[in-house]
C-alpha cells in the first residue's frame, strides 16, 4: 500500500525493455517473485530475477528476507548506537580514529572555531540517515568565518562535523574522489559467529562511494582480500576497470584486509544485542578505521546479478549462521 506507483512505473518500463518480456507475463511474474520470495520490484531488477529458475531465485537475499533478520537478530531498542552517528563515534571510539564535533542547539562559534583550527577539509553528515543523504564536504574556506558556518550548519539541523579521512594510496588509485570503504558484514548467529560477506564500494565521479549516489560495488575474497567479481552500481552497469581511472578492478588487493576484518570482529561484541551490523571500514594508511556501523544493513548490494554469475545469490552465506 506505500509502494511509489510512480517509481514502480519507471522500474517496470525498464524491466519491459531489458527482459524481453511482454507486459502481461512480466506483471505476473513480478507479483509471484513478491509472494513466493518476499521480492520487491527492485529486487527483481538488481537480482535479475528474470533468469533465475526457482531454485536459484531461493537463494537471493530479497528486501522481505533480509527484513525478517534484521528484526529478528537486533533489538531496536539499541539501534541508537549505531543510527545516531555522535553515540556511534562514542561507543566505537577506539575504531574510529578521527575528530569530530556535535552540532546542535548547544554549539557556540567558539567551540566550533576551536574545532576547526588548523584542519584541511571537512565532512557535515545528519545525525541519522542513510544512502549518502545530507552528506556534504566543507573546504577551509567555508568555515573560514566560525559564526557563519556555524549558522549554516543550525540551517541543517542536528549534524555530526567530522574530519576527513585520507585513504591508503592504493584504494585512491582505485578512485581518488571518494573514500572507497569496504562493507564488511558480522553476524552473532544462533550456528556460528563471524563475517558473512564484504565488498568494496568505490566512487564514480562523486565525494561519497555510497551506492545510491552513483557509486559502485565489487565483492571482496573473505580469504584474500582480493576483489573477486566485476563491479557493478544498482543501475546494472558492469565495470572491469573503473570509467574514470582506468584501474583494474577483479584481483585488486584491499590493503591491510586481515586487519579490517579483525576490527570488525572486535567491534560486533560491543553492542551484541545488535548481532547482524554492516561495517563501513576505510583503509588508511596506517590501517583500517570505522566509518560507521548499519543496523539496518542494505539488502541492495549483496544481490547484485554480476556478483553472481552462477545464479546462486547469497542466502547459502547466511545459512552458514543463522537458522533460515
Amino acid at each position: 500500500m506505500r509502494m511509489d506507483f510512480s517509481r514502480f512505473s519507471g522500474v517496470f518500463r525498464e524491466l519491459r525493455e531489458s527482459t524481453g518480456k511482454n507486459s502481461a507475463l512480466l506483471l505476473l511474474d513480478l507479483l509471484w517473485c513478491g509472494v513466493r520470495y518476499n521480492a520487491g520490484y527492485m529486487d527483481y531488477k538488481i537480482a535479475r530475477m528474470d533468469r533465475l529458475n526457482a531454485s536459484q531465485r531461493r537463494t537471493v537475499i530479497t528486501r522481505g528476507i533480509s527484513n525478517g533478520i534484521v528484526k529478528r537478530m537486533n533489538d531496536k531498542a539499541y539501534w541508537r548506537y549505531f543510527d545516531d552517528k555522535c553515540v556511534f563515534n562514542e561507543t566505537f571510539a577506539k575504531w574510529v580514529k578521527r575528530g569530530w564535533i556535535r552540532a546542535d542547539a548547544s554549539l557556540t562559534a567558539e567551540a566550533l572555531a576551536v574545532f576547526c583550527r588548523g584542519k584541511g577539509p571537512l565532512f557535515v553528515k545528519p545525525l541519522e540517515g542513510s544512502s549518502g543523504v545530507g552528506v556534504e564536504r566543507v573546504e577551509p574556506e567555508d568555515f573560514a568565518d566560525s559564526a557563519a558556518f556555524l549558522g549554516r550548519l543550525k540551517g541543517k539541523g542536528d549534524c555530526i562535523v567530522e574530519e576527513t579521512v585520507v585513504q591508503h594510496e592504493e584504494m585512491a588509485r582505485l578512485y581518488p574522489g571518494s573514500v572507497n570503504t569496504v562493507r564488511i558484514a558480522t553476524l552473532l548467529g544462533d550456528k556460528a559467529e563471524g563475517i558473512v560477506y564484504a565488498f568494496l564500494r568505490i566512487g564514480n565521479g562523486r565525494v561519497m562511494d555510497n551506492i545510491d549516489a552513483g557509486g559502485m560495488a565489487a565483492r571482496v575474497d573473505l580469504q584474500t582480500g582480493t576483489l573477486n567479481s566485476v563491479a557493478a552500481d544498482k543501475k546494472g552497469r558492469e565495470y572491469a576497470r573503473h570509467p574514470l581511472t582506468d584501474t583494474q578492478i577483479p584481483g585488486f588487493q584491499v590493503p591491510y584486509f586481515e586487519e579490517a576484518k579483525a576490527m570488525c570482529l572486535e567491534a560486533m561484541r560491543v553492542v551484541p544485542q545488535v548481532r547482524f551490523v554492516a561495517w563501513d571500514v576505510a583503509i588508511t594508511r596506517d590501517g583500517p578505521l570505522l566509518i560507521e556501523g548499519n543496523s539496518f544493513p542494505s539488502h541492495a548490494v549483496p544481490q547484485f546479478a554480476a556478483h553472481y554469475p552462477d545464479g546462486i545469490g547469497i542466502m547459502p552465506e547466511f545459512g552458514r549462521f543463522i537458522t533460515l
